[in-house]
């Protein structure tokens, strides 16, 4: 990959960073301080936007802050991973500013101000993340993203939401700390070098033992990515409000804790040798396990925020799951799942708001006959699911289909038996939803509601144009299969 020298990567991370500082001096005018919001956000994916061309003509941009270690320098580089990733957290953070404004607002909610601010700084992280060049610096980023959004998680300030926020550190720290730092020390010892390439940089350079070793820890110590048993951060996270809720799983947190293990098995190992170390031959039925004991959690839970958390548990672990087989289709569609499930499931959590707001209902036993009343509301939902389930014409059928034929391609049926599955699963938690808000017998309280009653606008836009977006990736799912095909070796 030809990569030419150029300030535009560091730009991407920085505009967020800094643009909380305009942020929080606006705080006494909302007004002033929504339109910084919004500017930085439309600037932020306009300056990712412009680096695709270079990146669809096989080239690059890299950008060296300091070399901190030799082999080992705090960079950032533009390449088809990183824009993959950086082009969708990008657009959805412009999405995700509007539905906050109108979510905010009509909840009165309190300290908006820390809020947008804490946002901006955790979507400059997310794109530091994107673009980093190797594991260092895409380990400073990581950290940089959990201490920024812990304020989000503690947002509501009362003692669930502080113990939350302590699980929320304890978790996503502790497991870096412990697992990923020592994991990255290794790497350096072995390599001499952190970078990410393609193909991997650790073949020949110790034992399958030692390589084994090595993956566990920095597969463990990414807890973002919601691998059992390092889950329970991401359901008890659900006390935050459900901008953060869709911010956390569906724009950056998770997808940085997945994208950061695909980093790793692609640019740290290689598909190669993980194909010679039996640790890396156990990793699809490990994550395995996460999917379905998820799915078979979710269908227990009746608050909806929740149920659309153990989703993401086991949804996130469909890309590891494509990416672990090792075989090109499989490993495309884990890819193109971290489109598909970005669309879908922060399509889920704005419907899931969006009924906060209006009717003030989080458990789905209340919901019967709700669709009646914000048909716009449900009826995204009801797209979104089909994206989780997989059905077609849907992104999520596209990805999900990838990923079969790479179970079938490598003849590896009892994960093709975990995906089919986990998709009636997906069904059983997801169309009971759809039906009752439809189909139910509504409750005295929604009975009485004459008319249609949805949320604001600024809610409802959201989370309609998220639904449509992941419908046209089922349709049109070329642009994001051309980038999701350069990552390939």
């Amino acid at each position: 990959m030809d990569l030419h020298p150029s300030f535009w990567p560091l730009a991407a991370v920085l505009i967020s960073i800094l643009g909380a500082i305009p942020i929080m001096l606006s705080g006494r005018n909302p007004n002033v301080r929504e339109g910084w919001t919004l500017i930085i956000a439309v600037g932020k994916f306009l300056i990712v936007a412009s680096m695709l061309p270079m990146v669809l003509s096989g080239g690059g941009y890299v950008f060296t802050l300091v070399e901190a270690f030799p082999g080992a320098p705090i960079q950032l580089r533009v390449d088809p991973m990183g824009m993959f990733f950086a082009l969708i957290a990008s657009f959805l953070w412009i999405l995700t500013s509007i539905y906050s404004i109108g979510y905010m607002r009509s909840l009165q909610e309190h300290d908006q101000t820390r809020y947008f601010a804490s946002f901006a700084v955790a979507i400059g992280a997310t794109i530091g993340v994107a673009f980093s060049a190797n594991l260092l610096t895409l380990y400073l980023f990581y950290e940089v993203l959990s201490l920024s959004t812990y304020p989000l998680v503690a947002h509501e300030r009362n003692a669930e939401a502080r113990a939350s926020g302590r699980r929320y550190l304890t978790f996503l720290l502790g497991a870096s700390i412990a697992f990923a730092l020592p994991g990255m020390l290794l790497c350096y010892s072995l390599a001499g070098t952190l970078d990410f390439t393609q193909g991997g940089i650790v073949a020949g350079t110790a034992s399958p033992g030692v390589l084994g070793l090595m993956l566990v820890m920095l597969v463990a110590g990414f807890a973002k990515a919601g691998i059992m048993p390092f889950h329970p951060w991401l359901p008890a996270a659900m006390v935050a409000p459900t901008p953060v809720s869709s911010f956390l799983h569906g724009v950056a947190v998770v997808k940085v804790g997945v994208f950061s293990i695909a980093r790793v098995l692609l640019d740290i190992f290689g598909l190669d040798v993980l194909g010679t170390l039996s640790v890396g031959a156990i990793l699809p039925y490990f994550v395995s396990v996460t999917i379905i004991v998820a799915s078979l959690i979710a269908l227990t839970q009746d608050n909806l925020k929740r149920r659309l958390a153990y989703s993401t548990v086991g949804q996130l672990s469909y890309i590891i799951l494509g990416i672990s087989m090792l075989a090109p289709a499989a490993v495309m569609g884990g890819i193109m799942h971290i489109a598909s499930h970005a669309f879908g499931k922060v399509t889920l959590f704005y419907c899931a708001g969006a009924i906060y707001v209006a009717a003030h209902k989080k458990y789905i036993s209340d919901m019967s006959g709700l669709g009646r009343i914000m048909p716009f509301t449900f009826g995204a939902f009801a797209l979104a699911s089909m994206t989780m389930i997989g059905v077609p014409p849907t992104a999520g059928f596209v990805s999900k289909w990838l990923m079969l034929n790479g179970a079938l391609d490598s003849d590896q049926l009892a994960l093709l038996a975990v995906l089919l599955s986990s998709t009636l699963l997906n069904a059983a938690y997801f169309v009971p939803i759809v039906y009752q808000g439809f189909f139910g017998k509504p409750t005295a309280e929604i009975a009485a509601v004459s008319g249609i009653k949805e949320a604001p606008l600024t809610l409802v836009v959201p989370l309609c144009l998220t639904a449509t977006i992941s419908l046209a990736i089922g349709l049109y799912p070329y642009f994001f299969l051309s980038l999701a095909q350069l990552v390939l070796p």
